[in-house]
């Protein structure tokens, strides 16, 4: 009898898994890299390997304080492959081209006025509030009832005739709201007045878009390095690989300059300075010469920089 029972239960046994499938293995932290690596958001970046804040920063004009505070990084050092970037200010801090942060405009406040011994809200009847003392509102003498008779009426006829006509003054037209039409034409925000040579020298490398972000000038170590036009220094720092010791200068909303390889950097950041101050030394750090690397980024993105500069 057991010989009999044991073929059948296997029998029933091996059809119920057969309705029951194994479930599915799922790489549930590939998953959440695959759905940052597809966030192609404007105004976003995905970290990728050898990524830094400040190579970030640097590639997209911005300072990388500024990146740090959009993405709540207290270390700018901890920064994850796969990670989505804001590298671009939030709708609500963007500025127009003179630089004023544009707010929405507070409409006049108006109120209700309704005719004497009505309770219910007018529909479509809201008009500017008159001020109490105004000259055009006349407040005396106050009216009184009388019985009617054919010598009241007489009498209201000869007062309506001896009365004359109120002079109403023309109300003032009032000035319409200024407008971002009627701002004048500001100077577009990439426009720098002037530029100077970084330090002195030939060019040894050129720009090539493509493969060559920016210039190198052979240098003797130690030789004198420029503010090449007056801007603001937003980073000062070595944590950009194959720039050595880096200096980014920004003068404008769109334009900024960039100095590698030096030898000894003699500003911070934050600090303001002048086209032609003296802003660090030539060097040899993360190259194999001495040289200065110079760059100008419009928007982040390597531009020729002898479009800039003048005749050499």
């Amino acid at each position: 009898m057991k010989r009999l029972l044991l073929p059948v239960l296997l029998t029933a046994l091996l059809a119920g898994c057969a309705n029951h499938p194994p479930a599915p293995v799922v790489d549930r932290g590939t998953s959440r890299a695959q759905a940052s690596v597809t966030d192609n958001r404007s105004g976003f970046y995905t970290v990728k390997k050898g990524d830094t804040l400040y190579s970030i920063a640097l590639d997209n004009g911005q300072s990388y304080r500024d990146v740090a505070a959009w993405n709540n990084i207290e270390n700018p050092n901890m920064i994850r492959v796969g990670q989505a970037l804001r590298v671009a200010p939030p709708a609500q801090q963007q500025e127009d081209v003179s630089g004023g942060v544009i707010k929405p405009i507070k409409t006049t406040d108006v109120e209700e006025v309704r005719p004497i011994g009505t309770t219910a809200p007018l529909a479509s009847s809201t008009v500017p509030a008159v001020s109490a003392t105004s000259p055009a509102l006349k407040q005396e003498p106050k009216a009184g009832k009388q019985p009617y008779s054919e010598e009241a009426w007489a009498r209201a006829q000869r007062s309506e005739a001896t009365v004359p006509p109120v002079a109403v003054a023309a109300a003032k037209p009032t000035e319409p709201a200024p407008t971002l039409a009627d701002k004048p034409a500001a100077v577009a925000s990439d426009e720098v007045a002037d530029w100077v040579w970084p330090t002195a020298g030939k060019v040894g490398t050129p720009f090539a878009e493509g493969s060559s972000k920016g210039i190198d000038i052979p240098a003797k170590a130690g030789q004198a390095v420029v503010a090449a036009s007056g801007g603001t220094v937003t980073l000062v720092s070595n944590a950009v690989r194959g720039y050595g010791n880096l200096v980014v200068i920004k003068h404008s909303q769109t334009l900024l300059s960039v100095y590698a390889h030096n030898s000894k950097v003699l500003v911070e950041e934050k600090q303001t300075v002048t086209k032609g101050q003296k802003i660090a030394e030539v060097g040899a750090s993360d190259t194999d010469s001495s040289k200065l690397h110079f760059e100008i980024r419009r928007m982040g993105k390597p531009v020729d920089p002898l479009k800039f500069l003048p005749p050499h």
